[in-house]
């Protein structure tokens, strides 16, 4: 008879058992942390995340808890607020002067502008992101199979201290209770630094878009102030929101090696139930997309993928601001991919939508760029102070029957008169033949103007049919007209 030693079972034992353990991240006891850092867990099998538990840190330097996350609380809304007739915009331009609000100092949810304080205050989670002292719903945990991501709250480590996290048992009932430690890195990047760089794993300046934003000034005064935050290829599943910046480059190693995205919508993370937001200059901050850029100037975006991963009234990508640069960015929403409000110069983008892809007061650029959308392109909402939306070489790609190129219909007795739409030499495929509507009576003063529309395969396209308000620029008439519209400088100044 064969025997087996003790030492050869207890092996097989404990290799049994690691075998069944999770990958933790950071791993336990793993110094030079980012104090950015998102917390992973990954599983033999797909992670079963419970319903109630409690996730806590705490630092181990100051001997105190320095945050909890309650696993019971839902993440945000999953119906849309009641409709308030009420509703009014901001009396006064939005007030963007407080700064240095975040996690630490400020409760989320604390009020700020016109809005009222929120009636739902502790019934879903809230943190406060780029100092946006309303705050945003968010996600705990989010899971893909066997990883889970535990999101802690904005904001909340600081460098060269050591913390403990906890787990709760039901968190993840598969796992047990599980408890590790970690040291974050032990300096900053120097103040003064013109570049700092994100990596997902850990090995850059900082893990997450959103750390990295959160450490450049506001306001740097000009282009030798500029600041490039260089993304390495990655994953970066996280609600980005940052306010007041200027002259800073974010650039991904490649387009579509750098996806920036989240689930977020307007039901999600909705507007203040007593103020509107969005169509007027200086109104209340929008929350509802992926990635925003608010009150940001001379800005430049380029290499990224941006997108929401929730469907409804959802960009990818909200930009307002002046003179912003955006090349070589695929914008990725639902109802609304790209919203944009101020002077801004889209180069080489493409952009994906469900309808009303493009939104905003504009004015805006457009350069041999792409745009799909099952929808309506665009609904115009510029006013007389500038021009609207203008495409030069663009290629428009209509996957359902009403994607007309833009639409002004009487929106609750509203609408706008002064919107401009200027096609020149663009690509269309999928378009309806009217090529706009429904225009409303109250916008028949709007400048919309067509010059050599072609098929993809170059031909000139047969534009009988299209709405009675669009006007076909001649190329010796016209000269001066489509020369202006050509010039980004011209399209971009104020009125």
């Amino acid at each position: 008879m064969k025997t087996i030693s003790l030492l050869t079972v207890l092996t097989c034992l404990s290799l049994a058992v690691n075998a069944q353990s999770p990958t933790l991240f950071p791993a336990p006891d793993a110094e030079g942390v980012n104090v950015d850092t998102h917390l992973r867990i990954t599983f033999p099998e797909d992670v079963q995340v419970g319903t109630k538990g409690l996730i806590r840190v705490y630092d181990l330097t100051t001997k105190r808890e320095v945050d909890r996350l309650d696993i019971s609380i839902p993440a945000g809304p999953t119906k849309p607020q009641p409709s308030n007739p009420a509703a009014i915009y901001t009396p006064v331009p939005y007030d963007y002067s407080a700064t240095g609000i975040s996690n630490r100092n400020t409760r989320p949810g604390t009020p700020s502008g016109a809005a009222a304080a929120a009636s739902d205050l502790g019934r879903y989670q809230l943190t406060i992101i780029g100092g946006f002292s309303d705050g945003f719903h968010f996600h705990p945990i989010i899971a893909h199979g066997p990883t889970a991501t535990i999101y802690l709250h904005n904001n909340l480590l600081d460098y060269g201290h050591r913390y403990r996290v906890t787990i709760d048992k039901t968190v993840f009932p598969q796992a047990g209770r599980l408890q590790w430690t970690f040291t974050t890195k032990p300096f900053s990047p120097a103040s003064s630094s013109k570049r700092i760089t994100v990596a997902a794993d850990g090995s850059g300046d900082f893990s997450t878009v959103q750390g990295a934003l959160d450490f450049v000034e506001d306001r740097l005064s000009g282009e030798d102030q500029r600041v490039t935050i260089f993304v390495r290829n990655g994953d970066y599943e996280e609600l980005v929101y940052f306010r007041n910046k200027s002259f800073v480059t974010i650039e991904g190693e490649s387009r579509d090696g750098v996806r920036i995205h989240y689930p977020n919508n307007e039901v999600f993370n909705p507007h203040p139930a007593d103020i509107k937001t969005n169509e007027l200059k200086g109104t209340f901050p929008s929350r509802r997309a992926a990635f925003a850029a608010d009150n940001c100037t001379d800005m430049i975006f380029r290499n990224l993928t941006l997108q929401t991963d929730l469907q409804g009234q959802a960009e990818g990508f909200l930009l307002n601001g002046e003179r912003n640069y955006v090349e070589n960015v695929h914008i990725i929403g639902s109802g609304d991919a790209l919203q944009t409000n101020g002077s801004a110069y889209y180069h080489n983008c493409t952009i994906d939508g469900g309808g009303d892809t493009v939104l905003g007061r504009g004015p805006t650029f457009f350069n041999h760029c792409t745009l799909s959308s099952w929808g309506p392109f665009m609904w115009i909402r510029n006013t007389e102070e500038n021009h609207g939306n203008i495409f030069v070489d663009c290629h428009f790609i209509g996957k359902g029957r009403d994607a007309v190129i833009a639409r002004l219909p009487d929106n609750h007795g509203k609408n706008y008169p002064h919107a401009e739409v200027v096609m020149l030499n663009c690509t269309l495929e999928g378009v309806p033949a009217v090529g706009f509507g429904p225009i409303d009576e109250s916008a028949r003063t709007a400048t919309l103007l067509e010059f050599n529309s072609t098929d993809p395969s170059g031909r000139p396209l047969d534009v009988s049919q299209r709405h009675p308000l669009v006007r076909q620029l001649h190329p010796l008439q016209d000269a001066a007209t489509i020369a202006n519209y050509s010039d980004s400088r011209f399209v971009l100044k104020m009125k």
